[in-house]
């Protein structure tokens, strides 16, 4: 008697696979990853490469000769782990210090929990905090693109570092963004130092188009981590305009951009629903403005993203998805 498949409804056949899926992440990165070459040069393509490369190394050794399995690194997810990995990291960390990065992201924050579609936790982000935590120094050391292809760059801190430094000093926001010379238009095309994926908001955004029209994400996490951000920004700004930064600030500097476009929309740990979805959003914009006005980090985009990580089974209990085939 030939053996019967069991498995629970809905019995539906898709053209949709996780590779297809996480090639197009890598598709939608990549104006990202051009640009971090151009304005960061050569030592920026090596830790594109380091990371890659250690991402997919880890993964395959672990499934297949510790878990004894048959290798998932085909799925391609391992190879968006490490760019988003390289591309949350300054383009001057040394390259063992990404490995040991991609090492916590695969091995701890994803391997642990037995791979792909079962980690809490984005494994990028966890890479990246992980780092931030342990080597404070490198994670922090930036340096402003001057000219192309990463020439005469010049060591100084990201406008959300200034900011913090220059409040600490009792230098009001306004004289702060005036004596930088800072500009909205140069925090939309090429971002004034911060973390290689920081460089051009436009080609993050370039890529979050791409992935809603080829639907594989949903644009309302997105939306509600920018919408937070937005009014809550707004709200303290016209409180006290000296002390707290502006919408477009916000919105435009760090990693907001790249955490909401590309880590907070992460299938595996962001809520299943639309509603849900929101809330998850609305968290991580709201607390990513708490950390950066109140928190000793000037950017907070990664912590608020991993809190809300851990809140993601509690909201899913919440906002439960309409089952397949009800009105």
């Amino acid at each position: 008697m030939d053996k019967l498949t069991v498995s629970p409804s809905p019995h539906i056949h898709a053209k949709v696979s996780t590779r297809s899926l996480m090639t197009d992440v890598v598709i939608a990165l990549l104006p990202a990853v051009i640009c971090s070459v151009v304005f960061y040069g050569w030592k920026e393509l090596l830790i594109l490469a380091v990371s890659v490369a250690s991402c997919v190394l880890i993964e395959y050794v672990i499934t297949r000769y510790m878990l004894k399995k048959p290798s998932t690194v085909g799925d391609m997810s391992a190879v968006v782990t490490g760019i988003l990995l390289a591309l949350n990291v300054p383009y001057t960390t040394p390259w063992w210090v990404v490995f040991i990065g991609a090492v916590f992201a695969v091995a701890v924050a994803k391997m642990t929990f037995g791979g792909l579609g079962q980690n809490i936790f984005n494994p990028a982000i966890a890479g990246r905090v992980f780092l931030l935590v342990s080597f404070p120094t490198v994670m922090t050391h930036w340096e402003q693109p001057q000219a192309l292809f990463g020439v005469d760059a010049v060591t100084g801190p990201t406008p959300l570092g200034a900011i913090k430094e220059g409040l600490l000093n009792k230098v009001p926001v306004p004289d702060i963004m005036a004596s930088k010379g800072y500009s909205y238009a140069d925090m939309l095309f090429a971002n004034l130092g911060g973390s290689a994926g920081e460089v051009c908001a436009l080609a993050l955004l370039a890529g979050f188009i791409y992935l809603c029209c080829r639907r594989v994400i949903k644009p309302w996490i997105t939306l509600s981590i920018f919408v937070t951000v937005a009014l809550t920004s707004l709200i303290f700004w016209g409180i006290n305009p000296a002390r707290f930064t502006g919408p477009l600030f916000n919105l435009l500097t760090g990693g907001l951009i790249l955490g909401a476009c590309f880590m907070a929309t992460d299938y595996v740990t962001s809520p299943m629903s639309t509603w849900g979805g929101v809330i998850f959003g609305a968290g991580i914009g709201f607390l990513t403005v708490m950390i950066r006005y109140f928190g000793a980090y000037p950017e907070g985009v990664s912590f608020a993203i991993l809190i809300m990580n851990a809140f993601v089974p509690l909201i899913n209990m919440g906002f439960k998805q309409k089952k397949f085939g009800r009105a």
